[in-house]
């Protein structure tokens, strides 16, 4: 365990990095300097090979509820303007690696902290998670990428409701609008995060990386490209160790012994 911040503490459970928010008293509210921090560390994730998965979680009653709304007050436009700046490139890193990413919310998600989930590829939440871009009670949007992501996966209009209303939703909406996996006690969340992130952890990292990559570019690309590059994707693969074990193995009935990168 590392503690690189105050509020951030790095750990590694095998080949899963845990990147735990720990600041209880603002509900895990991003300061300008644990923005950094956790930049700091995802950015170092990127050439990390023996990382194969990523946990991003917070601590007690809070995952991130927002930004620090007290450094807002005493910001002027340049300093707002240059925070937002930096937590976008935070936040576009995040969505940007390699390994694959779980979220596990276990608290308030506000703002920058619905936002950052959102960064991830799969979010687990417990019971008592709330999500919410409450933005709009300030005068002010969320700046972070929470609509465009957010629209991108739900579509527009539900997006634009939550918005514009700023209101609050609790975890089996997100359920059944499909912005979280899965509900899970409190108390069981941070075990069925680890378990996920190890099972993802586990899988060929090629592959892994390759699906990842193609679904997120996928989206953004016509449907005749998007089939084209997936299935240049495919054929890359099959000439990888990994593929000709995953073959072998299963024409031999038994477990794949996959490789590293």
């Amino acid at each position: 365990m590392t503690d690189v911040h105050p509020n951030l503490v790095v750990r590694d459970e095998g080949a899963v990095r845990i990147l735990r928010i720990e600041r209880e008293d603002k509900l895990g509210a991003f300061s300008g300097s644990l923005i950094t921090a956790l930049g700091n560390e995802i950015a170092a994730l990127r050439n990390a090979d023996a990382v194969r998965a990523v946990i991003l979680t917070g601590t007690g009653r809070g995952f991130v509820a927002g930004a620090d709304i007290g450094e807002y007050g005493t910001s002027s436009r340049a300093e707002f303007e240059a925070y937002q700046r930096r937590s976008r490139v935070v936040f576009d890193a995040l969505s940007a690696l390699p390994q694959p990413t779980v979220a596990a919310v276990n608290g308030y998600a506000f703002g920058g902290g619905f936002e950052i989930a959102l960064c991830c590829d799969v979010i687990l939440c417990a019971e008592t998670a709330r999500f919410g871009l409450p933005e709009i009670k300030l005068g002010l949007i969320p700046g972070g990428g929470g609509p465009q992501r957010l629209a991108r996966q739900v579509g527009p209009r539900w997006t634009k409701e939550l918005v514009l209303t700023g209101r609050t939703v609790y975890p089996d909406e997100a359920l059944a609008r499909g912005v979280v996996a899965k509900v899970v006690a409190p108390d069981r969340l941070p075990a069925e995060a680890l378990e996920l992130a190890t099972t993802l952890a586990l899988l060929p990292a090629k592959a892994a990386r390759a699906a990842k990559r193609r679904i997120d570019e996928g989206v953004e690309q016509d449907l005749e490209t998007a089939l084209t590059d997936d299935q240049a994707a495919l054929g890359r693969l099959f000439d990888t160790p990994d593929a000709k074990e995953g073959i072998d193995a299963f024409i031999q009935k038994r477990p794949p012994a996959f490789g590293r990168l």
